[in-house]
């Protein structure tokens, strides 16, 4: 989810195992294990990569999409793997409900380990084109400076318009997160400490984002030790079952009107 909606600039080779009899676009895939490369985004936004070297980059955000972000990646992928290298794949065909989805194909035993980039230098191999450079030189311009933050499992600085924050991801459903998060802000228990707030939160694939305004002149690390103790706070009130009291319900309705939906 981080690398679809929340990350600009971000990278995680996977495997993934393609079954025998595997199709796309009437062309074969190789069936086998294959290293793949899932990025946040590529140059004009296509669908994928296959590098003269071999190597292939697949993006999360891209132009196509058919309501099922899972088989969307597959199938750019797959198609990416039949095609020779040194192509751009600029289009991928609609994925359907015969398309598998990425946690089908992914090999066993894999976790997902994102890495933050500064830039979008990640683009270019040797291959690269001057108009892959050209969109890179566009795009490194714009790019919003993030990086993770040690304390939670996934959270991250970012700095904007000369003010910082921090996107803290929930793993929980939805209302689940925001239950938690209501009962920690009755609590005043809900922020990194002085100086920090918590402004507002994204909701994204289903899952609960706040984010935390900290001083502009911080980084990510100074942040570590306090989200964690936020996380352990916000662990010990999901284990709470007890109804919401009359604080926690405003606290919850608070939360709610300062909520942002990403599509």
């Amino acid at each position: 989810m981080a690398m679809r909606e929340i990350l600009p600039a971000a990278s995680a080779d996977v495997t993934l195992s393609v079954p025998e009899g595997t199709t796309v676009a009437g062309r074969d895939v190789p069936a086998g294990d294959h290293q793949v490369t899932l990025v946040t985004v590529l140059p004009a936004a296509m669908p994928a990569i296959h590098r003269d070297s071999g190597e292939v980059l697949v993006a999360l955000q891209s132009r196509t999409s058919s309501g099922d972000a899972s088989r969307d990646v597959v199938a750019a992928a797959l198609t990416a793997l039949t095609s020779e290298p040194g192509t751009s794949v600029n289009s991928v065909r609609p994925a359907t409900s015969e398309t598998p989805r990425l946690q089908d194909v992914l090999a066993e035993g894999q976790e997902l380990d994102v890495t933050v980039h500064e830039d979008f230098g990640f683009w270019l191999g040797e291959d690269a084109t001057e108009e892959m450079a050209a969109a890179l030189e566009q795009m490194n311009e714009s790019a919003v400076p993030m990086a993770r933050v040690e304390g939670a499992p996934t959270a991250y600085w970012c700095h904007m318009s000369g003010r910082s924050y921090i996107r803290w991801i929930l793993g929980q459903d939805e209302d689940t997160a925001l239950e938690a998060l209501a009962r920690l802000q009755a609590a005043h228990e809900h922020t990194l400490g002085e100086g920090t707030e918590l402004i507002g939160a994204f909701r994204a694939c289903g899952v609960l984002v706040p984010v935390l305004e900290v001083p502009a002149g911080s980084g990510a690390e100074d942040h570590a030790e306090a989200l964690a103790g936020l996380q352990s706070r916000y662990d010990a009130a999901l284990g709470q079952d007890a109804p919401l009291t009359d604080a926690e319900r405003r606290a919850r309705s608070a939360l709610v009107s300062r909520q942002v939906t990403l599509r």
